[in-house]
């Protein structure tokens, strides 16, 4: 019964060790859904300042003319650079959510093992309880020997 307590209490302890490691997961998932949220909604905001700015008519010499065509490149490059870093921000996202997931089935795995071993150790104490009541009692009638 000594090595079924151990083992519970093994079995408790990796839960614990399981549920900081989940806890961690989810934290590390959070942040990269928050980077990416960040560097999608800032690839929104450079690709309508870069169509805002290709779509001004107003320069007054060929000097202002192709000041604008340089900076309105300037930002489809840098509008172009934040949408690969957001996609790739999104691959990391669904890493961490795909780690996050099998964090939790890993928790929840032992978990279940533990709640087992604890059934059968309760089963088991029942059981053993029971059967000292049995012999310790007191018996009706003869003794046949």
């Amino acid at each position: 019964m000594k090595a079924e307590r151990d083992k519970l209490k093994r079995l408790q302890r990796l839960e614990k060790i399981r549920a900081i490691a989940k806890q961690t997961a989810a934290g590390e998932a959070a942040r990269a859904e928050t980077t990416f949220a960040q560097l999608s909604q800032l690839a929104t905001r450079t690709g309508a300042l870069a169509a805002e700015y290709a779509a001004r008519t107003d320069a007054t010499d060929g000097g202002e003319l192709r000041q604008l065509g340089r900076f309105t490149a300037g930002l489809q490059g840098i509008c172009a650079t934040t949408q690969a870093d957001a996609k790739r921000a999104q691959a990391i996202a669904d890493r961490r959510q795909q780690e996050l997931a099998a964090a939790e089935k890993r928790r929840s795995a032992v978990e279940e093992r533990a709640s087992e071993q604890a059934r059968q150790l309760a089963a088991k104490r029942q059981y053993a309880q029971m059967s000292a009541q049995m012999m310790g009692a007191k018996r009706i009638g003869t003794d046949p020997a």
